[in-house]
């Protein structure tokens, strides 16, 4: 394998890889070549590139992990695809949906393997959940909720990449790290969501910047800095409906002091319900209302098949947020080698879908705060609401 944007998710993506014991970390490409040699040292990887295409290009590589920052997603997503490469992208799959459009359609031509790297899906607990919703053992699902809450972008001294609309996208928390919590309500409620309602705010309008690119949650603040005004949402809440007739509801933000990684997410059927938190991911709440609630612990023993073995270490054990990211890395690598994908995996389809739920969160905030339906895009002059989307 390969890879491309070797910041803040690379060396995980590497680590991942590392821990299947089967695959070369032959390569990899960054913005240019001292940095990217820099990095390679670190990472122990012996060739390094300052231009991507390159890497692309050599015949031994079958594999490219892009973990650039957003608004090269889409043109290194699509140079692989075109080189017939397997891709495995960082989220979001692309800055916009008509690039995630193209990028789907673009995966399905070449018949490669696509993925994006959703990683609480890979959580151990997180698939007990799926599966007990899945084998009904909730009854029907009628709500799900929960919030996503960080504190990292609270200091306004706070700037990256990631507040600059021209590289991060128009929507900073939503799409994000609401994106992550809207890819994981639908992963394990079974449903997909059709409308929202959103209320979106910028509680920072104002940082300061002292001109050079920092990664994720980074708190250097050395150097002379100037005032940048900031437009994209750090608060947002939105009213979801999903297809399947449930309702729901979710909190995003980067500046709630003390959430660090605060994302929570909870399901609620007709006879019991189900939490998972993903600071305390070792436990699974299980509740209902004519019997004790339970907290399920991550023991592969105590746990469904399908779910046991995301499971590595017996039960007592803790594991975290690595392990979840492994177990996601080694789905896509056992689809590249059998052809048959696993249900953890995220599909370029699937993270196409998401960028038009954005896109709908985008438009009711817009209006006013008003239902606005998912649209896709039109096939034969038609236009396509989520209702149609399966896939």
């Amino acid at each position: 394998m390969g890879l491309v944007g070797p910041g803040f998710i690379a060396p995980h993506h590497i680590d991942a890889v590392r821990r299947l014991g089967d695959v070369d970390v032959v390569a990899i490409a960054g913005s240019n070549a001292a940095s990217a040699r820099k990095k390679a040292d670190l990472l122990h990887i012996e060739t390094s590139y300052g231009d991507y295409r390159e890497l692309i290009a050599r015949p031994d590589i079958d594999v490219i992990h892009n973990t650039t920052p957003n608004h090269l997603h889409f043109p290194v997503s699509l140079a692989a695809l075109e080189a017939g490469k397997h891709v495995i992208s960082d989220k979001p799959l692309a800055m916009t949906s008509n690039e995630a459009s193209t990028l789907r359609a673009a995966a399905d031509a070449a018949g490669v393997v696509n993925a994006v790297t959703f990683n609480y899906r890979g959580n151990p607990l997180v698939q007990q959940a799926r599966l007990m919703v899945e084998q009904d053992k909730l009854g029907r699902v009628f709500f799900v909720h929960g919030q996503y809450l960080q504190d990292w972008m609270t200091d306004d001294h706070v700037y990256s990449w990631r507040s600059d609309p021209s590289k991060g996208g128009v929507s900073s928390a939503l799409a994000d790290i609401g994106s992550h919590w809207c890819d994981l309500a639908q992963h394990v409620s079974g449903g997909r969501i059709i409308e929202v309602l959103a209320d979106m705010t910028t509680v920072v309008k104002t940082r300061y910047t002292s001109g050079a690119s920092a990664e994720a949650f980074s708190q250097n603040q050395t150097g002379e800095r100037r005032p940048v005004t900031v437009n994209g949402e750090d608060l947002a809440s939105v009213l979801v409906r999903f297809d399947n007739g449930a309702r729901g509801c979710f909190t995003v933000g980067q500046v709630l002091s003390g959430h660090k990684n605060g994302l929570q997410l909870e399901v609620n059927g007709r006879t019991s319900s189900l939490r998972w938190l993903q600071e305390e991911q070792n436990e699974l709440w299980i509740g209902h209302y004519n019997r004790p609630n339970e907290i399920l612990k991550k023991d592969p023993s105590l746990m469904l098949p399908g779910a046991a073995g995301y499971a590595s270490l017996p039960g007592g054990h803790q594991e975290g947020w690595p392990d979840a990211f492994r177990n996601i890395i080694a789905d896509i690598y056992q689809w590249i080698r059998t052809g048959e994908r696993p249900a953890t995996v995220c599909t370029f389809a699937d993270a196409e879908y998401l960028s038009h739920v954005l896109d709908a969160m985008l438009a009711s905030h817009e209006a006013g705060s008003v239902w606005k339906q998912v649209q896709l895009p039109a096939v034969a002059g038609e236009t396509n609401t989520a209702s149609l989307a399966a896939q």
